[in-house]
């Protein structure tokens, strides 16, 4: 654990608002020298607009910024590497056809008698290597190389651009194996000893603890609290991040799933060993008519990984996928429609609702796809079902003409429920389909889901919120960094739950 005198980055009182949202509020955050420090918190908690400020994408409506004890305030990502301030991004922005040493040393390429010394190029780079104690060739193309080895040769420039104080990781290992992680972690230790400050940006919690000495929580663009990771247990972690209290546990009331009454006969869907590398571990799942099946876990857990993989947004490279007993072949959303699959996306402003469409036109999408573009509905038909699906989600608008823009959010969401269910889809994916709206909206879509499935039609119900779950399925599958780690279709409750999102300690 660094010493707690030798602050090398700190953040004090940050607001940052945007239209209708005010991203953080009051938020203080220090990084020391020599530590690796974890920024935590699930979607909208503010973790990307912290990390913005500080690299000078956004700047803040309020507080004090200081580097080595000296205010500050980068202007651009390019200010804030001049300050000290490297960051290395999830999707590494390198240039694939050019050497190792091009890519580290790209605009600031030695020169001689004006042209680019290649030797002496060459063996700076093989310098940084060595440092980094990274083993490669340097003058191979970058793409001959994994996306592990990639990473650090982001890390190797990141470091040369600035002669960096501050290295921010955001998400690095999303696209690495155990081995590759644990490359990188060697990495990183070797700077951390080196007096560098690391700010590592996650969402698995083993990582986490197996490389980081504190952890600062976000939660709805607050901050939590800050924590050595030694003496954080991880149900504590997960309880601060989603916002319970650990005393609220005790008066929980334990939920009776009634599954048995439920599943009868073959399973709707039926997944063996279904899985895409870097998204989702291999798993199995069945669906049954008439039935709601819970997905719970922490963001990045592979919630949505596992939606999409279904739905046929991304293709599996392993494992087989049946439905209503016919094997899946082609994986597609227009043959998952075809099939009576219907998805609504965790993010209904940029993958559900057409803004500048009405809602009658955001409704009848779906259907119009299916039918295909030549078959086209007529403008009775268009308002013929628009009005049905107004009138049985209770949508609050003065005629189906309304731009859907113009709705509040949890309008909106139905008008994205109305969508898919105007196409009579057989299993329904619903991934947070009540987040962001009022509790009387989010009882109305919970509701809904319940009656969709005593009329006989199969939901997978995703949410982050545990009590939602619990009160909406029939069964839950768990998961943990991208793998399904348990199933519970018997009595549970929302502890338990949370003692198996966090890998099962107290």
């Amino acid at each position: 654990m660094p010493d707690s005198n030798t602050s090398l980055l700190s953040m004090k009182g940050i607001y940052k608002a945007f239209p209708g949202v005010q991203a953080l509020e009051n938020v203080d955050f220090e990084l020391q020298k020599g530590e690796i420090h974890a920024i935590v918190g699930e979607n909208g908690a503010g973790k990307s607009t912290l990390v913005k400020i500080i690299t000078g994408v956004e700047r803040p409506d309020n507080g004090r910024i200081e580097l080595d004890g000296v205010p500050i305030q980068a202007k651009s990502p390019q200010h804030a590497q001049e300050l000290g301030i490297s960051t290395v991004y999830q999707e590494i922005n390198l240039c694939e056809n050019l050497s190792v040493a091009e890519n580290i040393l790209l605009g600031r390429e030695p020169r001689k008698f004006g042209r680019i010394d290649w030797r002496a190029m060459q063996a700076q780079a093989i310098q940084i290597l060595r440092h980094l104690e990274i083993d490669i060739d340097a003058t191979k193309d970058l793409g001959d190389y994994s996306i592990a080895i990639q990473q650090m040769i982001a890390i190797a420039r990141a470091l040369e651009i600035s002669s960096a104080k501050v290295l921010i990781l955001d998400e690095p290992t999303s696209s690495l194996d155990t081995h590759e992680t644990e490359k990188l972690f060697q990495v990183m230790r070797k700077l951390k000893s080196e007096g560098l400050g690391i700010i590592f940006i996650t969402h698995f919690i083993d990582q986490i603890y197996e490389v980081t000495d504190r952890i600062t929580i976000l939660r709805n663009g607050k901050l939590v609290g800050t924590y050595e990771t030694a003496v954080l247990p991880r149900l504590e972690l997960i309880a601060k991040m989603i916002g319970r209290v650990m005393g609220d546990f005790n008066d929980m009331v334990q939920i009776k799933l009634k599954s048995d009454k439920q599943r009868a006969g073959e399973p709707l869907l039926r997944a063996r060993s279904l899985g895409h590398s870097g998204s989702i571990a291999p798993f199995d799942l069945d669906l049954y008519t008439g039935e709601v099946v819970g997905l719970a876990g922490l963001l990045g857990s592979g919630r949505t990984e596992t939606a999409q993989l279904i739905f046929g947004i991304d293709k599996p490279d392993s494992g087989r996928l049946t439905m209503a007993g016919e094997e899946i072949k082609h994986f597609s959303p227009a043959d998952s429609i075809a099939k009576g699959i219907a998805f609504c996306p965790e993010d209904r402003k940029a993958d559900g609702i057409v803004d500048d469409l009405t809602i009658r036109e955001n409704i009848v999408l779906a259907v119009q796809s299916n039918k295909g573009w030549a078959k086209r509905l007529n403008k009775n038909q268009q308002y013929e079902l628009a009005e049905k699906f107004i009138k049985m989600l209770d949508i609050s608008t003065p005629s189906a003409d309304q731009k859907v823009k113009n709705l509040s959010g949890g309008n909106q969401q139905k008008v994205i429920l109305a969508r898919w269910l105007a196409t009579n889809p057989q299993l329904l994916i619903l991934d947070e389909p009540t987040r962001g709206i009022d509790i009387g909206a989010k009882a109305e879509i919970q509701k809904l889901v319940l009656e969709l499935a005593e009329e006989g039609k199969a939901c997978l119900f995703i949410s982050s919120e545990l009590e939602e779950v619990l009160r909406t399925s029939h069964r839950i599958n768990v998961l943990r960094d991208q793998h399904f780690v348990a199933e519970f279709s018997d009595e549970v409750d929302e502890h338990t739950i949370m003692q198996t999102m966090a890998g099962g300690e107290k």
